[in-house]
């Protein structure tokens, strides 16, 4: 298990046909060789997990990675009312190309791409 930076960038979207390297989201996290997150060294760690997310117009946010009954989520305060939700990552390897869905804290679906992912 070794504890990574990821980037994570917007995709192909109808409003960003080229996606966006201005939005986008840089958590760290442990993983295991395979590129799953190990779920025992997250809980462990307490507040060592975290994110920030990059949004234009928007100040960042600052939070922590979570896991919820729906997921792996990123979470910026104490509750749900602003978690966003990572589609499948719990069975989803993060890998350099690969693409994750997250869902927003206002139910929207966007996808993004791994941009790097580092020690």
């Amino acid at each position: 298990m070794t504890w990574k930076t990821i980037r994570l960038e917007l995709a192909r979207t109808a409003e960003h046909p080229n996606g966006s390297s201005a939005h986008a989201y840089v958590f760290r996290v442990p993983l295991d060789g395979a590129g799953f997150i190990e779920p025992q060294a997250l809980r462990e760690a307490e507040k060592r997990p975290v994110v920030r997310r990059f949004w234009p117009g928007e100040r960042d946010q600052n939070g922590v990675v979570i896991t919820t009954d729906k997921g792996w989520a990123f979470s910026y305060k104490v509750g749900d009312d602003d978690d966003e939700i990572i589609f499948g990552l719990q069975n989803h390897p993060i890998k350099v190309g690969e693409y994750l869905t997250i869902t927003e804290a206002d139910g929207s679906e966007l996808p993004f791409r791994v941009i790097s992912c580092h020690e």
